[in-house]
């Protein structure tokens, strides 16, 4: 009896740990389908300030990507033009866009992902209108 209990205890042991393998390499084809999810993220904090005027008025919309939404008001043109500039925010103006030559001064920010890859983005411009030649439709919010 005693040799019985003992066969099956070893037994039992014995299918336990062949089963630990499987279940460990069942999760393990699941961790890069995820760490690829993360790796295409694009999550962005966007924010505009305006120096010397009420700080209440600094405005931030949340922008993801793939597939486009959050708060801003037009994520799918904003994920495509980022897309178009490989992530870059500032790129060449709009020669086609005239702008005023007011000055009232706009930082627009950028911090989270793009693409899985750590971005944080901070510039000052003279006007909305020539951030906007710059950024396009990023910060038009």
């Amino acid at each position: 009896m005693k040799h019985l209990i003992t066969g099956v205890v070893v037994g039992a042991l014995a299918v336990g740990l062949s089963a630990a393998p499987a279940q460990g390499a069942v999760r393990g084809e699941h961790e890069p389908a995820k760490r690829d999810e993360v790796a295409k993220r694009t999550v962005l904090r966007l924010t505009l300030t305006y120096p010397g005027r009420d700080t209440s008025g600094a405005r931030t919309v949340l922008l993801r990507c793939d597939p486009p939404g959050g708060d801003h008001p037009s994520p799918a043109r904003a994920c495509a033009e980022l897309a178009a500039h490989h992530g870059a925010f500032d790129h060449q103006p709009d020669h086609n866009q005239l702008c005023p030559m007011i000055y009232r001064p706009v930082i627009a920010r950028a911090s989270g992902w793009w693409r899985g890859r750590d971005v944080h983005f901070r510039k000052q411009y003279g006007n909305d209108c020539v951030m906007h030649s710059r950024t396009g439709a990023v910060f038009a919010f």
